[in-house]
């Protein structure tokens, strides 16, 4: 299936029905399928090739969702790119992406001006809002094209969409997927969330993400439900989003989902018609779900784990619970998972493998990184990098990514280990653990803890409640409370920002 034909069908099916809402506004499927027409039509005339990079800079809003179908329907691919980006990265990643035409709004056309000199392969730009004297209006972009479905042939194993990856360990590495890569990943998404054409989806990460992008918006749009989009994440607006359009399906990142549960003017007549949460990005503290479970009862919580490389690979849904709380759930639907060894062959039920997957969900490649892309398959299998056990009934339970296992005096210490333990703590809010050098250890743990409002817990405390739940070497030996964690979009704490003071002058490289 073609991206651009997911939108099709759908049209066809209800045309009048609203697809997008964004601050009091709506776009009909048909308007929607229009709009992608003339969008992909005039990127044609323009010249661009097969294949072509055009970039998007913008916050979740309608023109997003035009410029995304848009795009796959022109054949060229939407290199989706974070609005968190210094000017130094941006410029790093629109240079490594061969971008040649740059859709940036308004808010961050100051910063692209800036660098304009620079980027010398973008011939074209295109500005969402307030028009430049360097750029073109979206508007009147779109509306030169023809609305006629592009007379162009694609496959679909061509490549459509670019995402960055979140950039937790390093430089952001361009993850790029073909049509099928991402209609699998759709397909998985709207049965192990339940999707269907009644729902009203919101859509509160930021779409230059994979989980907003293809695994809530995308597989909304397959199934024909209609989308509410946030711009700007803020609780009370949020509240307010989904009490006026009645949201009834929602992916969120826990640090959101935390937010909500503990905002001081939580209102559960705010939800009403809210029925189904989906989760990932980063581990969901227990007391966080519970919490959901007991104020807002009428919820289904689907946990999901995946990666910008593979899509969504795992599924835990709401019958499952509190059973199974603190798994990732079973292989999801659609997709191949399994825990194995260092040669891919598959562990038994409670050894400790790392997570693969093959199959079409797995991405083409690293773009531009044959070294990267080639060490990331080996036995036949995509490696995630996170490390983890799988029971009888086929049940995951991570414990921690394979890169942030500390060596402690020869044991292997898993960081997600001591954060479980810390988050058992009624002070704790939220937890960050990792490795720092030690002279006579090699790495001992490092614990970040933000507290709850008006919690009174000291380092010694904290140190003494995890001895009485761990090993006593895996207790931290240095517990720092900060006011909060420097994340990425998708919500993900970058331990590499937390860590890189500590080792900056060892020549170890973790």
């Amino acid at each position: 299936m073609l991206t651009g034909d997911m939108l099709r069908r759908s049209a066809e099916r209800f045309p009048d029905k609203p697809a997008i809402l964004w601050q009091g506004t709506a776009l009909s499927y048909r308007s929607l399928d229009e709009a992608a027409n003339r969008l992909a039509n005039r990127l044609i005339a323009l010249g661009l090739k097969k294949e072509a990079k055009v970039g998007i800079i913008c916050r979740n809003r309608t023109e997003y969702g035009i410029a995304f179908f848009g795009v796959a329907r022109s054949g060229c691919v939407l290199v989706n790119i974070s609005v968190l980006y210094a000017p130094d990265e941006l410029a790093f990643v629109l240079d490594k992406a061969d971008v040649e035409l740059l859709i940036c709004e308004d808010l961050f056309a100051e910063k692209v001006d800036g660098l304009r000199n620079q980027l010398t392969r973008i011939s074209h730009y295109v500005v969402i809002g307030e028009v430049r004297d360097w750029a073109e209006s979206f508007d009147a972009f779109v509306a030169d094209g023809e609305d006629r479905y592009p007379d162009i042939e694609i496959d679909e194993n061509d490549p459509f969409c670019m995402t960055y990856t979140g950039g937790t360990t390093g430089r952001p590495k361009g993850v790029l997927c073909s049509h099928r890569n991402r209609a699998v990943t759709a397909h998985t998404v709207m049965v192990e969330e339940a999707i269907d054409p009644r729902d009203v989806v919101g859509v509160v990460t930021p779409m230059f993400h994979v989980a907003a992008l293809n695994i809530m918006f995308q597989p909304a749009i397959l199934a024909g439900a209609t989308t509410t989009m946030l711009s700007k994440w803020d609780v009370g607006d949020f509240a307010t989003m989904a009490k006026s359009v009645g949201m009834t399906a929602a992916f969120m990142v826990p640090t959101q989902i935390s937010m909500v549960i503990s905002d001081e003017n939580f209102d559960v007549a705010n939800f009403a018609a809210w029925r189904k949460l989906s989760f990932a990005g980063a581990p969901m503290p227990d007391w966080v779900q519970r919490a959901v479970m007991e104020k807002l009862p009428d919820i289904r919580m689907t946990q999901i784990y995946g990666q910008s490389e593979m899509g969504v690979l795992t599924s835990l849904r709401y019958w499952d619970l509190p059973e199974k709380l603190g798994s990732i759930g079973r292989q999801a639907f659609n997709v191949d998972v399994a825990v194995v060894d260092t040669e891919g062959q598959k562990v038994e039920p409670g050894e400790i493998g790392e997570l693969v997957s093959r199959g079409e969900n797995v991405m083409l490649e690293y773009y531009g990184e044959p070294e990267q892309t080639k060490a990331f398959v080996k036995h036949g299998w995509a490696w995630t990098g996170d490390v983890g056990t799988i029971d009888k009934e086929g049940f995951i339970t991570l414990i921690d990514r394979s890169k942030d296992m500390i060596i402690l005096g020869g044991e292997n210490v898993y960081p997600k280990e001591i954060e479980n333990a810390i988050y058992e703590h009624a002070d704790v809010f939220e937890c960050a653990v990792f490795g720092i050098p030690d002279d006579k250890w090699g790495e001992v743990p490092a614990a970040y803890v933000v507290l709850r409002n008006d919690a009174k817990l000291d380092e010694a405390m904290l140190v003494e409640f995890c001895e009485a739940r761990l090993a006593r070497f895996k207790r931290p030996r240095i517990v720092k409370f900060v006011k909060d964690f420097p994340k990425t979009a998708i919500g993900k704490i970058q331990k590499n920002v937390l860590r890189e003071p500590y080792w900056r002058d060892r020549a170890t490289n973790i």
